[in-house]
C-alpha cells in the first residue's frame, strides 16, 4: 500500500438545532484578561481540579475519566499519574504544554507522553508534540490504549501509569510552565460486532471557499474556550504571538478543508520564518496535522486538508495524519501568529467539509456522553453549546449528533458547490 499524503417539519428542527448550536459562539476577545494589545494566554478550564504528578510511579495521582486536571513542569522534568483502565473502553490520555505567549524555545522543545503497565510495556502510539521553532505556543499530545488490539498490551483492567515529559533544551529558561491533562474513555464495540469499513478512495480537492462578507468571530486561547464555526469563511484579528482555538464538527465520512490566510501587513522589511502556523487536533485533542509558511508582509495563507473521518482509521490509518481521522466530533483549529511579526494582521480562515455522512460504528455505550460528539459533556468542551438540553424526546445521543451535524451542513450548504471527485485521488 503506498503513503498518502493528506492534504417542511425536519427541515424546521434542524434550523433551530443548528440556532441552538452557534448560539453563544465565542465572540468575546480573548485577550480581554492579558496586556492590552498583546497576545492571550491559555484559558484554563473552569473546572479544571488542582493536581501535582510526582517524581515517583509508586505515588503518581490518580486521573478520573471526563476531568480536566491542572498541573505545572519544569524544564526535563518527568512527572507521573495513574489511570484506571477498564477492558472494554478505548483510553486516551492528553496533555496540553501552555507556555507564557511569547516565550522562546528550541526546535526540538516540546511534550513527551507515555502510557505504559506497572511493568512499563507501552500500551500504544504516544507522539511527541515539539515547538519546531525558536517560540511557543500550546501545544497538546496523546497517549492510548486501544482495546482488543492485536499486540494484547494493557487489556486488563487495572492501574496504569501516565508520564509527561518536558522534553529538550532550556530554551524557554527555568520556569515551570503550565500542563492541562485530560483522561477521555470511548466506548467499545458491541459483543461480536465489527466496525465500519475504511473508505476505500477520496479526493484531496477542497470544496469551493464561500462567497460573500466573511463572518466575523474571535478564536478562543486553547480547547476550552475554542470558538464555534461552520463551513464558510471566518475573520478574526490576531496580534503577534496570538494563538487562537476554534472548533468544527465533523461526521464520520466526512473530510475537513481549512486555509488560513493573512492579510498584507508591515512594509519594514522583518521576515518571519514560521509567520503563520496553522494545527489541528481531534476530539481527544490528538495532533492530526500541523504546516506554517513564512510572512514578510504580503498576503500568504496555509491550507490543510484531512482524510474522511473513519472509526476504521485507526487499524489502517498508514500516516499519523490519516490514524487520527478516528472520531466523530469536535475538531480543533489552532491558528498562531509568530510574535516576530511586528503588528497585529487579519486572518481569515476557510472552512470546508465534503463527504456523505456514513453510520458510525456499534458502540456499546454513549460515546456523546464520554465526550466523544460534538456536544458539551466532554472535557474542555466549553459552556457556548447546549445540544444535551435540547431534549428531543426518544432520540438517543448518537442521532442527536448525527442531525446537529446534518443541520449545520444543511444551512451552509448553499454557501458552497455539490461536492465533487476532483482533483488527486487517493485509493487504497
Amino acid at each position: 500500500m503506498k503513503s498518502r499524503p493528506v492534504g417542511g417539519a425536519a427541515a424546521g428542527a434542524a434550523a433551530a438545532l443548528c440556532v441552538l448550536l452557534l448560539t453563544g459562539t465565542a465572540a468575546a476577545d480573548p485577550r480581554a484578561d492579558d496586556a492590552p494589545g498583546g497576545a492571550a494566554s491559555y484559558r484554563p478550564a473552569q473546572d479544571s481540579v488542582p493536581v501535582t504528578g510526582t517524581e515517583s510511579s509508586a505515588d503518581g495521582p490518580q486521573l478520573e475519566r471526563a476531568k480536566i486536571y491542572a498541573d505545572t513542569i519544569g524544564p526535563g522534568q518527568k512527572k507521573y499519574y495513574r489511570v484506571r483502565l477498564d477492558d472494554t473502553s478505548n483510553a486516551f490520555v492528553s496533555t496540553v504544554l501552555a507556555p507564557p505567549p511569547g516565550t522562546t524555545s528550541g526546535i526540538l522543545d516540546g511534550l513527551q507522553v507515555d502510557l505504559t503497565s506497572a511493568s512499563g510495556t507501552p500500551c500504544g502510539p504516544s507522539p511527541a508534540a515539539y515547538f519546531g521553532g525558536d517560540t511557543t505556543r500550546p501545544i497538546a499530545s496523546y497517549a492510548s490504549r486501544r482495546i482488543k488490539d492485536d499486540t494484547g498490551a494493557c487489556q486488563e483492567a487495572g492501574d496504569y501509569l501516565y508520564t509527561v515529559t518536558r522534553v529538550g533544551t532550556k530554551a524557554g529558561g527555568d520556569a515551570e510552565w503550565p500542563i492541562e491533562l485530560t483522561f477521555m474513555a470511548e466506548p467499545g464495540l458491541k459483543p461480536g460486532a465489527a466496525g465500519p469499513q475504511a473508505p476505500t478512495s477520496w479526493s484531496s480537492e477542497a470544496p469551493s471557499s464561500a462567497d460573500g462578507t466573511p463572518r466575523k468571530v474571535s478564536g478562543g486561547t486553547g480547547f476550552n474556550d475554542a470558538a464555534a464555526v461552520d463551513e464558510g469563511t471566518w475573520r478574526d484579528d490576531l496580534q503577534p504571538g496570538d494563538s487562537r482555538f476554534y472548533k468544527v464538527p465533523v461526521a464520520w465520512g466526512q473530510q475537513l478543508f481549512l486555509r488560513a490566510q493573512l492579510a498584507n501587513g508591515t512594509t519594514d522589511g522583518s521576515f518571519s520564518v514560521n509567520g503563520l502556523r496553522l494545527a489541528l487536533y481531534n476530539t481527544a485533542r490528538g495532533p492530526v496535522s500541523d504546516k506554517s509558511i513564512a510572512y514578510r508582509g504580503a498576503p500568504v495563507g496555509v491550507d490543510l486538508g484531512t482524510a474522511p473521518a473513519a472509526y476504521a482509521n485507526r487499524f489502517e490509518g498508514e500516516s499519523t495524519a490519516e490514524s487520527a481521522m478516528r472520531f466523530q466530533g469536535w475538531y480543533y483549529v489552532q491558528v498562531t501568529l509568530d510574535p516576530k511579526v511586528p503588528r497585529g494582521v487579519p486572518m481569515t480562515l476557510d472552512v470546508g467539509l465534503k463527504g456523505k455522512v456514513q453510520p458510525g460504528p456499534p458502540y456499546d455505550g454513549d460515546p456523546e456522553a464520554a465526550g466523544f460528539g460534538a456536544g458539551d459533556t466532554g472535557p474542555g468542551s466549553g459552556e457556548d453549546l447546549t445540544m444535551r438540553a435540547i431534549g428531543f424526546a426518544g432520540i438517543g445521543a448518537g442521532t442527536v449528533l448525527v442531525l446537529g451535524l446534518g443541520a449545520w451542513q444543511l444551512l451552509s450548504r448553499r454557501r458552497r458547490p455539490a461536492d465533487g471527485d476532483a482533483g488527486v485521488v487517493y485509493s487504497r
